[in-house]
């Protein structure tokens, strides 16, 4: 047990742990420290506290020490290409992105940095546009404020799927040992480059191309509530509906600035049943009929609809995949592009309205395992086959 209490740097971690061996819990000990957490597709996701088992800073270097070591292996070129990095306001979100940097930085990587709060699609947009080795954003996404994560994107922009999560789990084994602590001045090492201006602005250059008539849009007498459930969303949002020619939305003020402690939901993920009842208060209040929403880190939408008899409709993924489809196909044949030319996915889990609308319409269709990671994926492969 010595070994494990000198390996704590973090005087948090490191008093849990005491406290628990001299009070002689065995049991909880156990719990913490017997089994390492595991490495999977979705990166690292647990309760902050102290163990081999949870999230804390001695996890989070081993994982930067595995996942920088097997990204030096199999990605040409990675420690020129370099790693992403970003972090959403959790707690310690701070500190375990700089730790990943020091990991990242003892093996001679570059690093692409997003030194302030920031949403989850940041990173893989530049991962993708810096052609970066690989990406990691700190975030538990709408888990509940206890927790926190380690989300790993590899160069293409997706998170990872197998095999490649075995070997990194593996070079992590091989790795547990930390090298250093040490974060203090990490910004101002000639490696590291804050890219939180080039890269946003890159990233709402591309977002506007979503947008076929700005001035239909700017001519709109909509009004819509939003909120961001207490993350980051809320300057992002705004900034990406004004490029997009929309008026400035109404915010839920108790739920706008960026609050880990989540502090008017009991579960931070506006998919969740009551998380926006304080958003369809305010609407109803303004005699407003639109409420839309973020999960915290601000890769998760949702929206409601104010029906006729004065309800609300909460629209479910996959009506809001639906809608979505339906745009893009209508933006790709404005643009001309031949259907048989344009690709989409969903998964297996999702409805078969995508399905019909390709058949009907006569664009390519596939489904996939649940996540992002075998979407993206996908698609990659459907691009690459032209």
């Amino acid at each position: 047990m010595t070994l494990i209490v000198s390996r704590a740097y973090d005087p948090k971690t490191r008093a849990q742990i005491e406290g628990l061996v001299a009070s002689g819990n065995e049991e909880q000990l156990e719990l913490l420290l017997r089994t390492p957490i595991e490495f999977g597709t979705a990166g690292l996701r647990a309760r902050m506290e102290a163990g081999y088992s949870r999230l804390n800073q001695l996890t989070v270097i081993s994982a930067s020490q595995g996942l920088s070591a097997y990204a030096e292996r199999t990605v040409p070129h990675a420690l020129e290409r370099g790693v992403v990095i970003g972090h959403d306001h959790r707690h310690n979100s701070h500190v375990f992105a700089r730790l990943t940097a020091r990991a990242f930085l003892d093996r001679g990587f570059r690093v692409h940095f997003f030194p302030q709060i920031g949403p989850t699609p940041q990173v893989p947009f530049a991962v993708k546009q810096l052609k970066a080795a690989c990406g990691v954003m700190i975030t538990a996404s709408h888990n509940p404020k206890n927790d926190n994560g380690y989300k790993v994107y590899w160069e293409n922009g997706a998170q990872i799927k197998p095999p490649l999560d075995e070997g990194i789990a593996a070079c992590i084994e091989e790795h547990r040992e930390p090298r250093s602590w040490d974060v203090e001045g990490i910004e101002h090492d000639e490696r590291v480059e804050d890219v939180t201006v080039p890269m946003m602005d890159a990233y709402f250059a591309e977002a506007q191309k979503l947008v076929q008539d700005v001035e239909l849009n700017q001519s709109t007498l909509l009004q819509y509530v939003y909120t961001p459930m207490h993350g980051v969303g809320a300057p992002f949002a705004a900034r990406m509906l004004s490029s997009f020619g929309l008026p400035p939305f109404v915010a839920v003020p108790e739920q706008e600035q960026p609050d880990p402690d989540f502090p008017t939901v009991s579960f931070p993920n506006p998919e969740e049943k009551g998380a926006l009842d304080m958003a369809k208060s305010l609407a109803d209040a303004q005699n407003i009929g639109l409420v839309i929403a973020n999960d915290p880190d601000a890769d998760r939408f949702a929206a409601a609809e104010k029906q006729r008899d004065g309800s609300w409709l909460m629209f479910t993924g996959d009506q809001l995949g639906a809608i979505f489809a339906a745009y893009v196909l209508e933006m790709a044949r404005s643009a001309r592009v031949p259907d048989a030319k344009l690709a989409m996915v969903n998964s297996t889990v999702s409805s078969r309205m995508l399905e019909t609308m390709a058949r009907v319409e006569g664009f390519y269709y596939a489904d996939t395992l649940t996540g992002f990671k075998w979407m993206a994926n996908e698609l990659e492969a459907l691009q690459n086959q032209g």
